[in-house]
């Protein structure tokens, strides 16, 4: 207990240390990573400015300055909600919310990285006493330190982290942020059902103004704009504008049908554009227009033949709905420069609306 006190005063005075007179120099050796993953090289570090501009002033401090943060005082010392913790500069996954313990000293306190994770270990003697440094993998931030005075029935780590060097997703919102492969460890303590992920291929007029509202519906996890239901291998744009394949302009929409049944998200396909105009929707007239959902399975065939007789008798249509029912043939998706569209042109074109239900 005197030997945690004594650290805990030796990373306060440090703190100190750092924000009356700056940045201190780090020394010692790199170490191997606690778990090797394959996928890090998706992570990677902002420039200088960018970081400048994305992180607090603290958050700067700590991560590119090796600074330390005020104990009992900071963001996740004494968070115990269930989640991901991550870097806050990169993004790339540090520890779970599983390996989460109250250490007593002020600081978020965990018994190992998750598992997937990278972690750097270094040898740092800038106060005078040897400690071990760790720091991300793939962004280089530093993130705190690892003791050897944690729980001895989990391993004896503690691993001492600044909540500035932290971003946390929490359990709800990981599979949507794109951290769903970290999620067997909390569905097997009962915290959440295993995310049951399904692929849907729908069409409905110009596909920019599509993905831009099915996006946003919760449980999507991904959308990609495309081509499907035509018979030219490999189109392009100009040629399915052309009308010649037999291609419509379609959305690949993934989903967490835990979160989001296949019914649900047609009946928001069926508020999103008009089901009743042959080869058109609005202004946009040609083949590659029409109302289609092309499905990739029998299940998926009998729930969408069902939901559009649903809406069919619903009174909501003046006129008969025309969408087409057929199976998915190959999906191709379009050029990188539709890809999220009116994200990267806001104002731009769409004739699209998501009416009330």
């Amino acid at each position: 207990m005197f030997a945690k006190l004594l650290i805990v005063v030796a990373l306060i005075l440090g703190a100190l240390v750092f924000f009356l007179k700056g940045p201190k120099a780090q020394t010692g050796d790199v170490g191997t990573s606690t778990h090797p993953n394959p996928a890090m090289k998706q992570y990677t570090k902002p420039s200088e400015a960018e970081l400048k501009g994305k992180l607090s002033r603290e958050q700067f401090a700590v991560t590119q300055k090796c600074g330390t943060e005020p104990p009992f005082h900071n963001a996740f010392w004494d968070n115990h909600k269930p989640g991901l913790y991550v870097d806050v500069v990169s993004g790339e996954p540090l520890f779970s919310s599983l390996d989460k313990f109250d250490s007593g000293t002020g600081w978020p306190s965990f018994t190992q990285p998750v598992k997937g994770g990278e972690i750097v270990e270094k040898t740092d003697s800038a106060l005078g006493m040897t400690r071990t440094e760790v720091r991300s993998k793939a962004a280089d931030s530093h993130l705190g330190h690892v003791f050897n005075d944690g729980p001895a029935d989990k391993g004896g780590l503690r691993y001492c982290i600044n909540s500035a060097s932290l971003k946390f997703i929490p359990l709800e919102e990981m599979d949507a942020a794109g951290y769903g492969t970290y999620l067997t460890p909390f569905v097997n303590a009962g915290l959440i059902k295993a995310p049951m992920h399904e692929t849907a291929i729908l069409a409905g007029g110009c596909f920019w103004g599509m993905e831009e509202i099915i996006r946003k519906i919760p449980g999507v996890t991904k959308t990609t704009v495309g081509y499907c239901g035509g018979t030219t291998a490999d189109p392009g744009y100009e040629d399915v504008s052309a009308g010649s394949t037999g291609h419509a302009e379609s959305i690949q929409v993934e989903f967490n049908s835990t979160k989001l049944g296949y019914e649900s998200l047609l009946d928001y396909f069926f508020r999103m554009h008009d089901p009743t105009t042959l080869n058109r929707q609005h202004n946009d007239v040609g083949t590659q227009y029409r109302s289609a959902i092309f499905y990739t399975s029998e299940a998926q065939k009998k729930s969408a033949e069902a939901v559009k007789a649903r809406w069919d008798k619903s009174g909501k249509f003046n006129r008969p709905i025309t969408t087409e029912i057929s199976a998915a043939g190959k999906f191709y998706p379009a050029e990188e420069y539709h890809q999220k569209y009116l994200i990267k042109h806001p104002g731009g074109y769409t004739c699209h609306v998501l009416r009330p239900s």
